[in-house]
Order: C-alpha cells, then structure tokens, then sequence
C-alpha cells in the first residue's frame, strides 16, 4: 500500500492515510526515521516497524510528562519500563537519552524530594533518607544531600511536632507522654536522643499539676466505692505510678489529699 496523505492533529502527532483507506497514527520522528515519503510504498514488514517505532515513542514522550509533572529517580524510570514490558535494549536507549536532555538525574530528585520531605511532611530526616535509599539513589548522593540539610531547620521543626502534641495530650504523665512521643518520632525519622533533650527542655516549668489532678481524681471516682483509708491511698498511689507519674510528685501530691 502507498502514502496518501500524511496531516498533523491536534494533538501534535500525525496521521498517515494510506491509499486502500487504513490510517496510523505516529510521530514525526517516526516519519523521518522510516523515510515516509509522499506516494511511498509501505509493505507488511515497514509497518511492523511504523508500529514498534510508534510504541516507542509513546513510551518515551509518556515518560518525559511524568518526569516533568513529579521528578522521578532512575531506579522508579526503570520500574515503570519494566511494567510496560519495554525491550531491555530500549530502556537503555531511553534511559540514557533521557539522562543526557537532564530528564533522569537522582542528585536533583534526591535534593528536591529531600526538600519537599523537610518542609512539606513531619517526616525526619532518617525517614528521609531510607526513602532516598529505596528509590535507588546511590549511596554517596544519599549522604551529600542529607548532609546538605539545614540542621537549624530539623531542630525547629522538631520543636513545633513536640510542642503540638503537648498541648494536645494532657491525658498522659510526663513520664507516658515523654515514651509515647519518642517511639512515635523515631518511627517519623528523628533522632531519639533530639527527641527526648527537645521534650525536656520544653517540659521545663510546665504546671504538671492538672494533669495529675485529673487523674486522681479519675481513680478516686473509680476506687473509692470499693477502698477507703489506707487501702484506698495505696490503690490511688500505686495506680498513679501506673500511669507513669513521678513517685515524689505523686507522694508530694496525695500528702495534701484527706483520704
């Protein structure tokens, strides 16, 4: 069959209109890899070519969408080549030339997602960087951008998680409350010995005594139907040292109480 007439659509590709009314539709790479001249023959192994070029291409200009929507590392380029069953020969070829143009570099996607990370999410900094890890990025990349991170800014942002959920956990001890954040936060990606210098520092001077308050008097309502005396000061004392309160402030505190 002969090449009729070949028109671009709208949406940037091009149609190729044959003389026994097929149509294919390609990319003008395509056309000029394949020499697709006007009246040019085309026979049944030239449009297994058209077909395979023309797949290629969607692959790779898909490719250049995603990367310019959200950087990607090479190691998730890789991935997603692999899914779509792409010949190993071709990833290489799309892999390098997307390399060359400045599509796939893991030192900038390391740099940009290790920003986004810091300022975008509560994540810290040993999440951030198993993260890193996990994408592929090489190890030397994953320590240069860690290390480019602004300490200041990690401490800060530390400080603001601590102080938030402080003000908003007032059921817990010191003690309890001091535990519960610092598994929490390691689990986020932040040092455990920050974490815990951070909450003393701002534990410093903070009335406790609410706290405490409220929960003896939730075990006072709860034991004193079933104790009382001396009975019911050690039930009320020893349950207070459950909760994870301090035995001088709890000693201190239940020597004002008549009970």
């Amino acid at each position: 069959m002969k090449v009729e007439k070949i028109k671009k659509t709208n949406s940037g590709k091009y149609r190729i209109e044959f003389d026994n009314h097929e149509k294919f539709v390609t990319y003008d790479d395509v056309i000029l890899k394949n020499h697709l001249l006007f009246q040019k023959e085309v026979d049944s192994k030239t449009l297994v070519e058209l077909t395979k070029d023309t797949e290629y291409y969607d692959i790779y200009n898909k490719l250049i969408k995603m990367i310019t929507t959200k950087l990607r590392s090479k190691k998730e380029v890789y991935e997603y080549l692999e899914k779509r069953m792409v010949d190993p020969k071709d990833q290489e070829t799309i892999i390098q030339k997307l390399t060359d143009l400045g599509f796939i570099n893991d030192r900038n996607f390391s740099a940009a997602y290790a920003s986004d990370r810091l300022y975008l999410s509560n994540d810290g900094p040993n999440k951030i960087k198993g993260d890193l890890c996990r994408f592929g990025v090489e190890e030397n990349i994953v320590e240069d951008v860690m290390s480019s991170l602004d300490e200041e800014e990690i401490t800060n942002k530390l400080r603001k998680i601590i102080t938030k959920k402080m003000n908003h956990n007032h059921k817990y001890s010191s003690y309890v409350l001091k535990q519960k954040l610092a598994v929490e936060l390691v689990n986020l990606g932040y040092d455990r010995d920050m974490i815990l210098s951070l909450y003393d520092e701002l534990n410093t001077g903070i009335d406790k005594s609410s706290v405490l308050e409220k929960e003896y008097q939730k075990q006072f309502q709860k034991w004193s139907r079933k104790y009382e005396g001396k009975e019911l000061y050690q039930k009320i004392k020893e349950k207070l040292y459950q909760k994870g309160f301090d035995i001088n402030e709890i000693n201190s505190y239940l020597a004002q109480k008549d009970i």
